[in-house]
This record gives structure tokens, C-alpha cells and sequence, in this order.
């Protein structure tokens, strides 16, 4: 059952890599508005858990909702609810920043082109949006999935390692926007890494232990 407050729930979840033991078992969650924290030292989940929380990898049990709907029974809709993106994917190569954001504009009903004009201007983007990803360095590239993540304007945002590769100026606007999004009242962000975002009011806590990812 959809719980009152949740934008995202998990229940049961149950999902092991092949020829693994079990990552997770009977694992439950809720995610309320605002920003939680993901942490985790290496090899425990933390990427794993990100796919699993956006339908990119399929869990052996359990059910996810976000704002009740369920990603077994309505999957386009639920995946139109949260916005993921590996940063360190290569499926994109072929394709600019601009051709990058206009496909996640069509997925995404919710798509702010305000604000991805701003993070363009923002995270200095503007040189490079016609350029093919391949180009592009990895802190740019990261840049890119990151502005067209925030853009995307998702009940969910799912950011893995977001301040990595990051320039000075780049990190302290993330931190902003973040600080803005601890506010929110009917949207969530998930923010994995080894440490917490400084200055972030956080509404919840994830912690994975020592486990084999």
C-alpha cells in the first residue's frame, strides 16, 4: 500500500548479481521530499541501488511506487517520474549536449527549459553544446547529464557521485540548487556518495554497510 507522505517506496525488494550473494533481501524504503543522503564506502550498493530505484535493473522481488505508481504494473509512467543517468555511461557519445537534452525533454513532461538555460550559463556550458559527448572531457560530460538531470523536473532525481570531476564553481552552484531542493515539499533527490552534501538539510539517511556490489 501506497504510504501517506512517500514520493518514492520501496518494499521487499530482494536483488542479487548473478552468481552473487544477495545485495539486498527483504529491503524496504521510503523517500519523502527534500534530499537524502546515499552514503556507503565502495563496493556496497550504492550505484546498484540508483538503477534499481529508476527501472534501469530489474529486481528479483519487491515493489517500487513513486507518488503510487508502481514500476511493475505502469512502467513508463513510473519511469517518467524520475530522472537517472550514469555519469560515466557511453551510450550517448554519438549525440551533443543539445540532441542529449532535447531526448530527455520528450521523456520527461515535467522539463524545465528555464533552468537548463540557466545551468548552461551556470556550469559554462554554452561552448560545447553542439559538440559530440565523446568530445567533451569527463568533468563537461558529467556536466551535461547533471544539467539535464536537474532539468528534468522528476518527483525523483537520482545523482551518483554528482560533485565528481566538478570545478570549484560547478560544485558550489550543485550545493545551491541542493540547498534550494532540501525545501521542497512534494519533490526528492537522492544524492549518493561517501559524504554528505555540505550545508544540506537533509531529510533522510541511507547507509550501506559492508557488503560485495
Amino acid at each position: 500500500m501506497p504510504r501517506p507522505g512517500a514520493v518514492l517506496q520501496v518494499e521487499g525488494l530482494g536483488f542479487a548479481h548473478p552468481k552473487q550473494s544477495a545485495l539486498f533481501a527483504d529491503w524496504s524504503l521510503v523517500i519523502t521530499p527534500g534530499v537524502t543522503w546515499l552514503g556507503g564506502d565502495e563496493s556496497t550498493g550504492k550505484t546498484t541501488l540508483l538503477r534499481l530505484l529508476a527501472g534501469e535493473l530489474s529486481a528479483q522481488q519487491g515493489s517500487l511506487r513513486v507518488n503510487g505508481v508502481a514500476l511493475v504494473e505502469q512502467p513508463a509512467a513510473y519511469r517518467s517520474q524520475v530522472a537517472w543517468v550514469d555519469p560515466r555511461t557511453q551510450a550517448f557519445d554519438a549525440l551533443s549536449p543539445q540532441a542529449y537534452w532535447e531526448r530527455l525533454r520528450s521523456q520527461y513532461p515535467t522539463w524545465n527549459a528555464a533552468l537548463l538555460a540557466d545551468l548552461i550559463d551556470g556550469l559554462a556550458l554554452a561552448p560545447h553544446v553542439s559538440k559530440a559527448l565523446y568530445m567533451l572531457s569527463t568533468g563537461t560530460k558529467r556536466k551535461v547529464f547533471l544539467a539535464g538531470t536537474l532539468a528534468s523536473g522528476a518527483a525523483v532525481t537520482l545523482l551518483d557521485e554528482p560533485f565528481a570531476a566538478l570545478d570549484r564553481a560547478s560544485i558550489d552552484l550543485l550545493l545551491d540548487l541542493l540547498q534550494e531542493a532540501a525545501t521542497h515539499r512534494s519533490r526528492a533527490w537522492v544524492v549518493a556518495d561517501y559524504v554528505a552534501p555540505r550545508g544540506v538539510g537533509l531529510a533522510g539517511v541511507v547507509g550501506l554497510g559492508e557488503r560485495s556490489a
